[in-house]
């Protein structure tokens, strides 16, 4: 029968590895151990580390002035609010919550947006900004020509690399950052020119994640014709809208300007940092469209990419965002929260500033005073962030980029000692 072939069968194998020796292993022996995220491997090392005076530079999550995570106050209200209200846990449909798509949507194009009060905006809630570019990836891959390049600016966030490399897209770099640490305008414009017709440019809407440095709304206008002139796509990724001025429609004036000029144009959204919903998962994909038509067909095909990878999205991040956009009180309530996230940040820069000159710096920081949002790029090397690390317990990326969400009061003059002793 069944049961003796199959003894039969592993007998033979026994016989055979008696016989020859040959040991009959797993492929899973065979697979190699993979390189350590640039991001998250370092706060790993920090996890690990024993010293108890280590600071933590490195993740890009908001901390109050005890250092501790932050939960806003609308969020937990508006948490009480659905518990009372007994919201149930059943699935979303494969694009989300309705109810949140048309918030999100409304709070980053802005209510007076042509295209979304003529319905051409394809929408899709996805998992936070991350997954809405890697869905977006897989869109373009899908349905622009074979060869098509995703252009990231120089520098980027380095995830961003690898998830247009997965999706398959060849990833190519525009200028940016130049040489004085200043946004170097005329080199992103000559690389957009000099870009085949087609191509995919990603664009920080805000906030640029690594560097704090931000184009004028002149370099933008600057930018959305050059784009258009050389007929590219954009992608343009928002994770920091209200976080980075503390006003969410300033944040996002750059992609109304994008929006209303008619572009081939993406938005990756994310409520990670402005709503403080990091664990959540709450973003959306959106797409405008020529009409309500194509939109409708763009929204098909997103659909099925999303159904055999995830199938539909958590919900409760999402009903959280909806129910304080959905408030007058709770929004306004929002809008005053957001803006103390900015200026606690930008305090933080003055104070580290001071910190450097009281601790005896004779460089000019001042770059990290100009820059905006969460991150401070402060032009140290990588030996020199490894010797922060090693010898200071101060963890931060290789590139020199630092949270400033982690500097405190409490620990402001560390960081700068400790900058000063490897850098001067």
């Amino acid at each position: 029968g069944t049961e003796n072939s199959r003894l039969e069968m592993v007998g033979g194998l026994l016989l055979l590895h008696a016989a020859t020796g040959v040991v009959l292993s797993s492929y899973l022996s065979k697979v190699p151990q993979g390189a350590a995220d640039k991001i998250l491997g370092i706060a790993q090392a920090f996890q690990r580390d024993e010293r108890a005076d280590k600071v933590n530079l490195v993740v890009g999550a908001y901390r109050d002035g005890g250092g501790s995570p932050w939960v806003l106050p609308t969020v937990r209200e508006a948490e009480q609010r659905l518990i009372a209200r007994g919201q149930n846990k059943e699935y979303a449909s494969i694009v989300g919550v309705p109810a949140f798509l048309d918030r999100a949507l409304e709070f980053a194009y802005g209510p007076g947006c042509t295209a979304l009060s003529e319905g051409r905006v394809a929408a899709v809630q996805t998992l936070s900004g991350t997954g809405a570019c890697r869905l977006a990836a897989d869109f373009y891959a899908r349905f622009l020509p074979p060869g098509t390049a995703a252009y990231v600016s120089e520098p980027t966030w380095p995830n961003h690399i690898p998830i247009f490399e997965t999706a398959g897209l060849e990833v190519r770099k525009y200028r940016y950052l130049g040489a004085d640490g200043r946004f170097d305008v005329e080199g992103m414009l000559e690389d957009i020119g000099q870009a085949p017709a087609g191509s995919v440019f990603v664009l920080h809407a805000c906030a640029h994640n690594p560097t704090g440095v931000d184009p004028t709304a002149a370099d933008w206008k600057r930018i959305s014709d050059a784009l258009l002139a050389a007929g590219q796509h954009i992608l343009v990724d928002m994770a920091y809208q209200g976080f980075a001025s503390g006003d969410a429609r300033r944040d996002a004036a750059a992609l109304s300007l994008l929006a209303e000029a008619g572009h081939s144009l993406a938005l990756a959204q994310s409520f990670a940092k402005n709503f403080g919903l990091y664990g959540e998962r709450v973003g959306s994909l959106s797409l405008v469209c020529a009409d309500a038509a194509e939109a409708s067909r763009v929204e098909s095909q997103l659909k099925l990419l999303i159904r055999p990878m995830y199938s539909s999205p958590p919900i409760h991040g999402a009903l959280l965002v909806n129910e304080v956009l959905s408030d007058a009180a709770l929004r306004a309530q929002y809008d005053d929260e957001c803006a103390s996230m900015a200026r606690r940040i930008s305090d933080m820069r003055a104070l580290l500033v001071a910190e450097l000159s009281a601790a005896g710096s004779q460089r000019d920081w001042s770059h990290v005073t100009d820059q905006i949002g969460m991150f401070a790029y402060t032009g140290l090397t990588a030996a020199q962030c490894d010797a922060l690390m090693e010898e200071h317990a101060v963890y931060l990326t290789r590139d020199g980029r630092i949270s400033m969400a982690g500097v405190n009061e409490q620990n402001a003059g560390v960081i700068a000692a400790a900058i000063v002793a490897v850098a001067g």
